[in-house]
Protein backbone atom coordinates (compact mmCIF):
# COMPACT_ATOMS: atom_id res chain seq x y z
CA UNK A 1 0.00 0.00 0.00
CA UNK A 2 1.25 3.21 -1.07
CA UNK A 3 0.56 6.52 1.11
CA UNK A 4 -0.36 10.12 -0.30
CA UNK A 5 -0.66 13.54 1.82
CA UNK A 6 -3.52 15.83 0.59
CA UNK A 7 -3.71 19.32 1.65
CA UNK A 8 -7.09 21.33 0.43
CA UNK A 9 -9.01 23.45 2.78
CA UNK A 10 -12.35 22.48 0.91
CA UNK A 11 -13.45 18.64 2.19
CA UNK A 12 -14.82 18.05 -1.09
CA UNK A 13 -12.18 18.45 -3.04
CA UNK A 14 -9.85 16.45 -0.43
CA UNK A 15 -12.69 13.53 -0.88
CA UNK A 16 -12.99 13.41 -4.67
CA UNK A 17 -8.53 13.17 -4.61
CA UNK A 18 -9.39 10.89 -1.42
CA UNK A 19 -11.64 8.55 -3.10
CA UNK A 20 -9.12 8.52 -6.86
CA UNK A 21 -6.04 7.52 -4.72
CA UNK A 22 -8.20 4.72 -2.86
CA UNK A 23 -9.09 3.16 -5.81
CA UNK A 24 -5.05 3.12 -6.81
CA UNK A 25 -4.68 1.33 -3.57
CA UNK A 26 -3.41 4.38 -2.13
CA UNK A 27 -4.15 5.38 1.87
CA UNK A 28 -4.38 8.83 2.59
CA UNK A 29 -3.48 11.39 5.21
CA UNK A 30 -6.36 14.34 4.37
CA UNK A 31 -5.63 18.08 5.90
CA UNK A 32 -8.29 20.45 5.72
CA UNK A 33 -7.20 22.91 7.85
CA UNK A 34 -4.30 25.45 6.89
CA UNK A 35 -3.60 26.32 10.60
CA UNK A 36 -3.03 22.40 11.59
CA UNK A 37 -0.86 21.74 8.71
CA UNK A 38 2.50 22.20 10.54
CA UNK A 39 0.98 19.92 13.40
CA UNK A 40 -0.29 17.44 11.26
CA UNK A 41 2.86 16.39 9.37
CA UNK A 42 4.80 16.13 12.79
CA UNK A 43 2.42 13.07 13.17
CA UNK A 44 3.15 11.56 9.49
CA UNK A 45 6.15 9.28 9.20
CA UNK A 46 5.67 7.49 5.41
CA UNK A 47 4.62 9.29 2.21
CA UNK A 48 4.78 8.51 -1.83
CA UNK A 49 3.30 11.67 -3.17
CA UNK A 50 1.67 14.82 -1.56
CA UNK A 51 -1.17 16.89 -3.41
CA UNK A 52 -0.83 20.16 -2.22
CA UNK A 53 -3.85 23.21 -2.84
CA UNK A 54 -2.41 26.18 -3.45
CA UNK A 55 -4.90 28.71 -2.72
CA UNK A 56 -5.93 28.48 1.02
CA UNK A 57 -6.89 30.71 4.35
CA UNK A 58 -3.97 32.28 6.46
CA UNK A 59 -1.44 30.41 3.86
CA UNK A 60 -0.54 29.35 0.41
CA UNK A 61 0.88 26.01 -0.50
CA UNK A 62 4.03 27.87 -1.98
CA UNK A 63 4.54 28.89 1.99
CA UNK A 64 3.65 25.04 2.74
CA UNK A 65 6.38 23.86 0.07
CA UNK A 66 8.94 25.48 1.85
CA UNK A 67 8.13 23.84 4.98
CA UNK A 68 7.94 20.24 3.01
CA UNK A 69 11.02 20.74 1.46
CA UNK A 70 13.07 21.70 4.44
CA UNK A 71 11.88 18.63 6.43
CA UNK A 72 14.26 15.93 5.54
CA UNK A 73 11.32 13.33 5.56
CA UNK A 74 9.43 15.02 2.86
CA UNK A 75 12.29 16.41 0.64
CA UNK A 76 12.44 13.81 -1.81
CA UNK A 77 8.88 13.36 -2.23
CA UNK A 78 7.03 14.79 -5.41
CA UNK A 79 4.56 17.99 -4.00
CA UNK A 80 2.35 18.12 -6.69
CA UNK A 81 0.30 21.58 -7.16
CA UNK A 82 -3.33 21.08 -7.49
CA UNK A 83 -5.38 23.71 -8.05
CA UNK A 84 -8.45 25.46 -9.50
CA UNK A 85 -6.38 28.15 -10.67
CA UNK A 86 -4.92 26.76 -13.76
CA UNK A 87 -3.04 30.37 -14.18
CA UNK A 88 -0.83 29.20 -11.69
CA UNK A 89 1.36 26.38 -13.41
CA UNK A 90 4.02 28.54 -14.32
CA UNK A 91 4.16 29.76 -11.29
CA UNK A 92 4.20 26.40 -9.28
CA UNK A 93 6.62 25.36 -12.09
CA UNK A 94 9.07 27.80 -10.92
CA UNK A 95 8.85 27.64 -7.55
CA UNK A 96 9.99 24.04 -7.91
CA UNK A 97 6.81 22.43 -7.33
CA UNK A 98 7.22 18.09 -9.17
CA UNK A 99 4.01 18.44 -11.04
CA UNK A 100 0.49 20.47 -11.70
CA UNK A 101 -2.83 19.54 -11.67
CA UNK A 102 -5.76 21.66 -12.51
CA UNK A 103 -9.13 20.81 -10.57
CA UNK A 104 -11.30 19.50 -11.56
CA UNK A 105 -8.87 16.18 -11.75
CA UNK A 106 -9.99 14.29 -14.94
CA UNK A 107 -10.92 10.35 -13.20
CA UNK A 108 -9.98 8.85 -16.77
CA UNK A 109 -6.65 10.27 -16.83
CA UNK A 110 -5.84 10.49 -13.24
CA UNK A 111 -4.66 7.07 -12.88
CA UNK A 112 -1.88 7.16 -15.79
CA UNK A 113 -0.83 10.66 -13.80
CA UNK A 114 -0.30 9.40 -10.86
CA UNK A 115 1.93 6.39 -12.25
CA UNK A 116 3.58 8.90 -14.19
CA UNK A 117 4.36 10.94 -11.10
CA UNK A 118 5.71 7.86 -8.97
CA UNK A 119 8.14 7.24 -11.98
CA UNK A 120 9.60 10.56 -12.08
CA UNK A 121 8.10 11.37 -14.88
CA UNK A 122 6.95 15.23 -15.15
CA UNK A 123 3.29 16.02 -15.14
CA UNK A 124 1.92 19.52 -15.64
CA UNK A 125 -1.45 19.78 -16.85
CA UNK A 126 -3.75 22.11 -16.13
CA UNK A 127 -7.12 20.01 -17.29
Amino acid sequence: MQHAIIIDDNPRNINVLGRLLEQQNFESVRITQPSKIEEALHTITQTDIIFLDLEMPMIDGFQVLDWLKSDVRFASVPVIAYTVHVSELKAAYDYGFDGFLGKPINSDRFPDQLKRILNGQPVWEAM
